[in-house]
């Protein structure tokens, strides 16, 4: 007997970031936990927090990426079955606030490694997550890394303020690889969701901290009139 073919949720905050409501079907029930047959909730990956929002107007507590799939985790006696037909509904304001965010970190660590590499060192990100507030950036380096700011905020206000198409896409669509492009800036391994251009981004502001001997923390925020309630 042939063994049956497993299929995973079609992605579209991959083909449309921007999209903030779909009706799609329940695919599967068990429990609290479904899964869908199509989706706009990203979920926790990359260091890229999840989406909040709804599934048929229940609120999605956790969503959860497990290899292809999704599973999103609902209140007790939520009463979905598969096979049910749903509307997903995303936040915008906090998806909008990732993906500006996501961008500017990405471009932070890109212009980062090159001035240090300009220099002949050797800097390694050791870590990274993007939250609705900030994101932040963690390098394996042994010096205090903010007289770079200067440098580093110049660069990045420049590309932001060329407002570039970002170009995403899939390297491996079986594998669900995909990367964004900025072209002549760089192509960079990534499986979140991007903006369309580099102006949407805005004006940014580094700050760091230093989180233990030999580590050196670079934090990102959006200088608009939500960040400015953020410090």
């Amino acid at each position: 007997m042939a063994e049956a073919t497993v299929v995973s949720v079609r992605k579209h905050f991959w083909v449309d970031p921007y999209c903030t409501q779909l009706d799609t079907h329940v695919a599967s029930a068990q429990g609290d936990v479904l899964t869908l047959v199509d989706t706009i909730f990203y979920a926790f990956s990359g260091g890229q927090e999840s989406d909040t929002g709804t599934i048929a107007g229940r609120l999605v507590l956790e969503a959860r990426k497990e290899g292809h799939e999704i599973f999103y985790t609902l209140p007790p006696g939520h009463g979905l079955q598969a096979g049910d037909a749903v509307r997903v509904e995303i936040d915008w304001g906090r998806r909008y606030r990732l993906m500006r965010l996501h961008f500017a970190a990405e471009l932070v660590l890109e212009l980062t490694c090159r001035a240090l590499q300009s220099a002949n060192k050797r800097v390694e990100k050791i870590g990274a997550h993007i939250a609705q507030e900030k994101a932040r950036i963690d390098f394996d380096w042994p010096e205090n890394i903010s007289p770079l700011f200067p440098r580093l905020l110049a660069e990045a206000q420049a590309i932001i303020d060329a407002d570039t198409p970002i170009l995403s896409a899939f390297s491996d669509e079986a594998d669900e690889r995909r990367y964004w492009e900025v072209p002549g800036l760089a192509r960079v391994p990534c499986g979140g969701t991007h903006l369309r251009r580099t102006g949407e981004v805005g004006v940014l502001r580094l700050k760091r901290k230093n989180v233990g001997r030999g580590k050196e923390r670079i934090e990102i925020h959006l200088e608009d009139a939500a960040a400015a309630k953020e410090s």
